[in-house]
Formats: structure tokens, sequence, C-alpha cells
């Protein structure tokens, strides 16, 4: 059993080492969609996935297209703060692909557009915040497919 969690053009290299880790500890395999807002040997990124980047399975894509076009068949949800349906309601199975976008702006609006039906968003009881952190998401999302995959 795995998932896909899947960033799309990634800005900060803390949130992505620590979804690197997070995607090493359930077993998921990490996705990551330039163009990145770091190096991929920045030694932030590398302190937050610590020793632990070289046991992960990463698959990397030139651009968003790409990853479409490769991966058009696929099973996905898409998070977003836009989203009309919580993330409770995400059908998840096996092999499926979590869709994220980058820490400043989330998805774009064609994705989001394109992908309508597929998305979804972590509720938030207060109005003073506008997002979660990047990484936060991420685990709540996998950790919840984890748990309705194992229920």
């Amino acid at each position: 059993m795995a998932l896909n969690i899947v960033l799309i053009e990634p800005e900060i290299p803390n949130n992505t080492g620590n979804i690197g880790r997070l995607a090493l500890a359930t077993g998921s395999r990490l996705h990551l969609v330039k163009p990145f807002g770091f190096e991929i040997d920045d030694k932030r990124l590398k302190r937050a996935g610590l020793d632990y980047w070289q046991h992960l399975e990463v698959i990397y894509y030139d651009n968003v297209d790409t990853f479409f076009k490769i991966n058009h068949n696929k099973n996905m949800a898409f998070l977003s703060s836009h989203g009309t349906k919580h993330h409770w309601a995400i059908d998840f199975e096996d092999d499926m692909f979590l869709v994220f976008g980058k820490e400043s702006v989330g998805l774009s609006k064609e994705i989001t557009e394109k992908h309508a039906d597929q998305l979804f968003k972590i509720p938030m009881y207060s109005d003073n915040i506008r997002s979660l952190n990047l990484a936060n998401a991420v685990s709540i999302i996998v950790y919840e497919g984890l748990r309705q995959l194992n229920h």
C-alpha cells in the first residue's frame, strides 16, 4: 500500500525535507514538480530530511505539463484552501496521488478549475488564517488516507 505525495513547484526547502521524511515514514512516494524555489542539494532540505533522503523514493518532473502527461490516468485528489469539499470526503485508494501546490499561492487557477470535482480542503475554524503550513497539511491528508485504507 502506498500513496503518492505530489508537490507542485515547492518553494521552501524545510517543508520539502519534512514532507520527504513523512513520505518515508508512511511508505509513500514523493513527486516533485519543477521549478523549485531552492536547489535540490540545499542544506536546509537535507537538514529537514536528515539522513533519510537517500532512502526515499523521489520522482522529479521538469514541469507541471510533464507531470500530468505521465500520470494522466492516475486517481488524484487536489488539495486547496479553495476546495468546496472537506478532505474527509476523499475516497482514498492505494496508489492515489495527493496533489499540493506551492506555499505562496497553492495550486494554479488552471489546475483547480480543471479538477474542480477532485478539489478538497482541510477545514479551518478561524477567519484569522488563510492556510496551513504545507508540511502540516500533507501530514493531515496522508495520515487520513492511511487511516481509511487500514480501517
